[in-house]
């Protein structure tokens, strides 16, 4: 028996916030077939800031803002149930929002040094769904103060209801709220085109929660300069129009290649928002991210030029044909993440050269300096999100989780080492 740590976090106290106006009764809001297979998952997104966005921290400062804001959200305030027909869904019945204040007894630097993605969901509030589920809060809100005032806005929920952009929309609209701004981003709970998703699906998918599947995991995250691509450009001889996620994606996946086996095939994970006929709006509530495979034998031998081009090509492939041929096979995944090793490409989230996550801005002009995105229950094969870096342009952050073993070599990996990244959210102290 491993010993127990003792948390660092510490929670000091919990209330459910509610919207500013009802939502009206009877309103709910159904489960796509794809919603269903993320059901074995929760998502969780963490804000981190430098110094407290709020001045001097009083949660009854965001209160207001944040109910005007859940107005506009009846999903995120609503209680899971099933209907007659025993499928479930979303009762928008106005039930409110957990959010829970928390102290960490280090400061944020000491923290992003040598904390680990288990400790990091500390961050943020999560409890399983019970049987009863009628009063119990999916969404949750976890505001964590450091030692020396940073602060760590912690937003989690069940994968079934939203996936990452979801509540990083719902966190920047906050901030927008908090400054008194419009909503650049306003919800959208309309649901997914019908030439994408079968209502057939959702009754067969649709009447239970999976169990959770439980595999020991390590985590690191690695942020690269603007630079480290250049120099992936010229001596990989990677062709001049590959992306960031092309070259990172092709970078991780050789290297991780070498530290387990059967890793010729992966399966690449996209958000489709914008890339149908009639794009989604950003602010689509719920899921919109596509799986699909891609196989490359002997990849290690290919070379990382070879795998960012076929990266490429498969990326810029998906059409919405393919996209719904993918959703489809959903139905039949016992797992969706990590059942392969998973590319997560979030490079949609940059909008007009701005990453939408670090646009959420408080009133004090407080930026995050760092922000995360954690699966819970994610496999044993593990996965790569390849996501926007603070500073902007051509760097990117790549967060991994892989069995414990994998991630020890992985760090020690001379040829991602020579590139200079910042770790951090290793556990190593």
């Amino acid at each position: 028996m491993g010993i127990a740590r003792e948390s660092r976090v510490e929670v000091k106290s919990m209330l459910t916030q509610v919207s500013s106006k009802p939502s009206g009764s009877g309103r709910v809001h159904p489960f796509t077939a794809l919603d269903n297979a993320m059901s074995p998952h929760t998502v969780h997104v963490i804000l981190y800031y430098a110094h407290s966005p709020f001045g001097s921290f009083d949660v009854e400062s965001v209160r207001n803002p944040l109910s005007e804001l859940l107005s506009l959200y009846p999903p995120v305030i609503g209680r899971v149930t099933k209907n007659p027909d025993g499928i479930w869904e979303v009762k928008c019945n106005d039930a409110g929002l957990r959010v829970l204040q928390a102290k960490v007894c280090v400061g944020i630097d000491e923290w992003l040094r040598s904390a680990d993605g288990h400790e990091e969901l500390d961050l943020t509030a999560w409890e399983d769904m019970p049987e009863d589920p009628s009063t119990w809060s999916p969404f949750r809100l976890q505001i964590n103060e450091f030692e020396g005032g940073g602060v760590a806005i912690g937003l989690s929920c069940p994968h079934r209801q939203a996936d990452a952009t979801t509540l990083t929309v719902l966190l920047k609209s906050w901030t927008e709220a908090q400054r008194h701004q419009c909503i650049v981003h306003p919800p959208s709970l309309s649901p997914l085109p019908y030439n994408l998703t079968d209502i057939d699906a959702v009754k067969s998918d649709g009447d239970s929660f999976p169990e959770p599947i439980s595999t020991k995991t390590a985590t690191a995250t690695f942020r690269f300069s603007g630079s480290a691509f250049k120099r992936c450009l010229d001596e990989y001889s990677i062709f001049p129009k590959a992306s960031p996620f092309d070259v990172f994606a092709a970078l991780f996946w050789t290297r991780v290649a070498l530290v387990k086996r059967n890793t010729d095939r992966v399966s690449i994970c996209v958000d489709f928002r914008r890339l149908l006929p009639e794009p989604l709006p950003y602010g689509f509530f719920g899921n919109a991210l596509n799986f699909s495979s891609l196989e490359i034998s002997d990849v290690v031998d290919k070379g990382i030029g070879h795998v960012a081009r076929s990266i490429n090509d498969h990326v810029t492939s998906l059409d919405v044909e393919k996209i719904r041929s993918d959703l489809n096979r959903t139905r039949s995944y016992g797992q969706i993440y990590g059942k392969d090793l998973t590319i997560v490409n979030m490079e949609h989230m940059i909008v007009g050269g701005e990453p939408l996550m670090y646009e959420a801005v408080f009133e004090n002009g407080a930026r995050p300096v760092h922000v995360s995105y954690r699966i819970r229950n994610e496999g044993g094969e593990g996965v790569i999100t390849v996501m926007p870096s603070p500073e902007k342009g051509f760097g990117r952050t790549v967060a991994v989780s892989l069995p414990e073993e994998e991630m020890s070599r992985l760090l020690s990996d001379q040829e991602i080492l020579r590139l200079e990244p910042k770790i951090i959210l290793s556990g190593v102290k």
